[in-house]
């Protein structure tokens, strides 16, 4: 037994994991067995059908959800974080010497981030609409009524992020809680009624329905598959909660809820066909719809947060790792790192959400745009986490049929789901191809351009050398400069036009490494260059925010002190213009630029004191 300190920090992370971690699985039972039956390719309730597509979502959430990321993905921690971004940075590590097989998990994490983008877009969408919908089980009326709270709901959600959720976030454990109780509990009283239903746990219910008639079993696997829709957000939140806790949480209370659920709706179908009409609120007695609508609702918002708050630490890490411009990023806890709150991707999120409720205005036309970018996320992952276990020296007679397995179950709900984007999956799916195109040309640009200032730069020796006689000011300047950039521009315009140099120069570069958190102890690489001059490497993780002073203040230990009031930090700020010769096609340098252009300034990223800063202009053409 662990001591009573570490039980109460383990039921802490239980409880948060609950409350975070299951959002979007976890409200899945609200239309994943309606949309099977009764969407755009609906199935004749009958018993056989009942039983089939049953075991194949039970199967599917064993293997997919429970085995494959729960068991074998969550192994592949990157320093402890998650995700396929921070999957991405563990891999390109295994394989740093090997250049052409980086590119290639490059694109394939980038594009499995990109996916994400997309599917925030839907999860909110459904999730809530789905909730509010059950008022038309109360009384059809008033169904006019859907549109309007939903919208509200949603508007509220997101007004609200810039607040944080640390106050919200004390509740989102008990009602989550409280929602896989009420699941399981729902789901039990509908199995004693019909205990029959049971026999969908044998596999060979599953394999019956897909031989009898292949085409139709292809067709409702679109629909199957919003059963482990926010699966892969187990591994995501790993970060947040720990691989212990999101494990046990799971295998002893989400995923019976989960299963108790869905096969009693099945007991359901079994007794009363008719009730597909909405499955999951008529398992619940008359009396307790309006609460249920409710608890659904609240649920939905919980899962949407979720969603949106994973979305934040998406675009941050992106920003990080160089796939995308600097931009606002506040931090809305002074206690956990994590919270925070970006305010383009909240704004860019709401807009989406609320187009595709008023574009699509029902969950059962949304449930045609979901699920592809899900399944195309849990490819990627596979691709990924398989070359991650040959690095491991996995045994091959393990690894081939497992992973073989992982990605022919992916390909065919991903082909399945392919069939939906004339329906509704050309919206996550273009969503996705648009912020991949962003991400890589960010990229590729900012590539560019290092290589064009490298090339014009001047050695930092050379001007060690050379300034033996040039006059000095009083003070230290700061220069922010690339990893291995020469003389900075700021310093060379400085020495040009005003012959002076100040006592003390400090070339300072800011460097993010493919890790998610560096320690404090390893932030700081200081080398005197000799003359006064010197150069610090300032080192963070892709999950942390850059401060330089803070940075500064870690030198004092190191024999070097700051004194801001003392201190002038000079900045270089690019005019990027395209060359006769481009590097690359004209409208992704036209793009390149824009965004250079909406950059967020470096002395705000970098929380540098704006009165203690000089700017210079240099015009660079790409």
């Amino acid at each position: 037994m662990g001591s009573p300190q570490t039980q109460k920090n383990l039921s802490a992370l239980m409880l948060g994991a609950i409350g975070v971690v299951y959002g979007d699985i976890g409200t899945s039972p609200l239309y994943a067995l309606k949309e099977t039956f009764a969407g755009h390719h609906p199935l004749p309730v009958i018993e056989a059908n009942v039983l089939g597509v049953l075991s194949i979502m039970f199967w599917t959430i064993m293997l997919l959800v429970s085995l494959k990321y729960v068991i074998i993905i969550m192994r592949a921690d990157n320093h402890g974080e998650g995700g396929s971004l921070a999957l991405l940075a563990l891999v390109s590590e295994l394989y740093s010497d090997k250049p052409k097989s980086k590119w290639l998990f490059a694109m394939l994490g980038v594009f499995a981030a990109a996916l994400f983008f997309g599917d925030s877009m839907i999860t909110p969408a459904i999730s809530v609409l789905s909730a509010v919908e059950g008022l038309n089980i109360i009384a059809p009326q008033l169904n006019s009524f859907v549109l309007p709270i939903t919208i509200m709901v949603l508007t509220a959600l997101f007004f609200v992020q810039k607040r944080g959720t640390g106050a919200m976030g004390m509740a989102f454990g008990p009602i989550m809680i409280l929602w896989f109780l009420v699941l399981g509990v729902l789901g039990v009283l509908s199995i004693a009624q019909s205990p029959h239903v049971l026999l969908a746990l044998n596999p060979v219910y599953a394999y019956q329905f897909l031989v009898l008639d292949p085409w139709l079993s292809f067709l409702t696997l679109g629909s199957v598959v919003l059963a482990v829709t926010g699966g892969e957000a187990l591994y995501t939140d790993m970060g947040h909660f720990g691989r212990f806790p999101i494990r046990l949480t799971w295998f002893s209370f989400v995923l019976p809820a989960l299963v108790f659920n869905y096969f009693g709706q099945g007991a359901l179908l079994l007794n009363n066909p008719q009730a597909i009409k909405s499955p999951f609120f008529l398992l619940a007695p008359e009396w307790a719809i309006i609460p249920m609508v409710l608890l659904a609702t609240a649920a939905t918002v919980i899962a949407s947060q979720a969603v949106i708050s994973g979305a934040f630490s998406v675009a941050s890490q992106s920003v990080q790792m160089g796939f995308l411009p600097r931009m606002e990023i506040r931090q809305t806890s002074s206690k956990a790192h994590g919270q925070i709150y970006v305010p383009f991707t909240n704004w860019t999120l709401y807009l989406a959400v609320i187009y595709l409720v008023l574009t699509f205005q029902s969950s059962s036309n949304l449930a045609a745009a979901y699920g592809i970018a899900v399944t195309g996320t849990m490819m990627i992952d596979t691709m990924l986490i398989a070359f991650v276990l040959v690095a491991w020296r996995w045994s091959p007679w393990l690894v081939i049929p497992l992973i073989g397995t992982f990605l022919c179950v992916d390909l065919a709900y991903f082909a399945a789901n392919a069939i939906k984007i004339p329906q509704g999956g050309w919206f996550p799916l273009g969503i996705a191809l648009v912020s991949f195109v962003v991400l890589t040309t960010w990229k590729r640009g900012r590539k560019l351009l290092f290589e064009v200032i490298a090339r014009r730069s001047i050695p930092v020796q050379t001007i060690v050398d050379y300034v033996g006689d040039v006059n000095r000011a009083h003070g230290t300047a700061v220069f922010l400069v690339g990893v291995n950039e020469g003389a900075p521009a700021a310093l060379l315009h400085n020495l040009k036009h005003n012959q002076v140099l100040h006592e003390r120069n400090v070339l300072l570069s800011v460097i993010i490494e493919d890790k998610p958190f560096v320690t404090k102890g390893n932030r700081l690489l200081i080398n005197d260059l000799g003359k006064g001059f010197y150069r610090v490497r300032v080192f963070y993780g892709f999950m942390q925010t850059p401060d330089v002073p803070a940075a500064l203040d870690l030198c004092a230990p190191l024999g070097m002190t700051f004194d801001m009031m003392d201190t002038t930090f000079f900045t270089s700020r690019a005019l990027i213009v395209s060359a006769s010769t481009p590097g690359m096609m004209k409208w992704r340098e036209w793009i390149f630029i824009m965004m250079s252009k909406n950059a967020m300034n470096a002395t705000e990223f970098y929380k540098i004191p704006t009165n203690r800063v000089v700017e210079m202009g240099t015009r660079i053409e790409i």
